[in-house]
């Protein structure tokens, strides 16, 4: 079924602050995991992040406040006025219920009622917790939103089904490009070190073009002081030829 533009509608569901910083799509919505329900339209804070000096944590409820209003900056920059949060303390979500934690995100869902959805993929890079969780949940919560018998947290809410969802993919060659600026970037978990973890090349199967839109990203991504695609399933199109909207078979 096709749509035209002012019905198109995208969601990102992404883990904390500085995450929702890549191009969007028409009525663009961004949910993110961390932080405590209320302002901007909720308030993500990435409360374990820190900002001026790097090695300085300046504790939970100074750097929320301080990555609340980054959030908001950025977003509007991006046009994104509906930004809601899960409410999960950065750095937990991997140990919070999941049937809770993605019924929630089912709630969004079928509030906002996007054709498309993009998360972090299984691995996210460095593997940080929380973001390999956030694709778990977006990923169940896809797959059960159009399920009658699933009751999320608004039982007025109509069910919907998700037409395409798509996961961030970083090929060799843009994680080297990535990797070459921020060095090597590793996350510990249980006492095991990960690294990146690129995508083969053959795996990709959306490449968007945002060159047009590179001012609009940076002084977004500059808001926070402190994109290839891997299309998981879709049903309205398919094939080898590599995308180049997201909202291919929609439009």
């Amino acid at each position: 079924m096709t749509h035209p533009p002012e019905h198109l509608r995208l969601t990102c569901v992404v883990a904390h602050a500085d995450d929702e910083s890549a191009r969007q799509g028409w009525h663009p919505v961004a949910l993110l995991s961390s932080g405590c329900q209320h302002a901007c339209r909720d308030r993500d804070t990435g409360e374990r992040g820190r900002f001026g000096d790097a090695k300085t944590s300046h504790g939970f409820a100074t750097v929320g406040t301080v990555r609340e209003g980054e959030l908001c900056a950025a977003a509007l920059e991006f046009g994104v006025t509906d930004v809601r949060l899960l409410g999960y303390v950065d750095g937990d979500l991997d140990q919070a219920d999941p049937a809770e934690a993605f019924t929630r995100i089912v709630t969004q869902l079928r509030r906002v009622q996007p054709q498309v959805v993009i998360t972090f993929d299984p691995y996210w890079a460095y593997g940080h917790p929380d973001h390999i969780a956030i694709c778990q949940l977006t990923t169940a919560a896809v797959s059960v939103s159009a399920n009658p018998d699933f009751e999320s947290d608004d039982d007025g809410a109509a069910t919907h089904a998700v037409s395409k969802l798509y996961y961030m993919a970083w090929s060799p060659k843009k994680w080297k490009a990535y990797q070459a600026v921020l060095k090597t970037l590793t996350s510990r978990v249980d006492g095991v070190e990960r690294q990146a973890q690129p995508w083969p090349e053959s795996a990709v199967t959306t490449v968007i073009d945002t060159s047009d839109c590179w001012e609009t990203t940076w002084r977004a991504v500059s808001c926070h002081q402190t994109q290839d695609y891997y299309r998981v399933f879709s049903t309205v199109n398919g094939g080898g030829a590599r995308e180049t909207d997201l909202f291919e078979g929609l439009r």
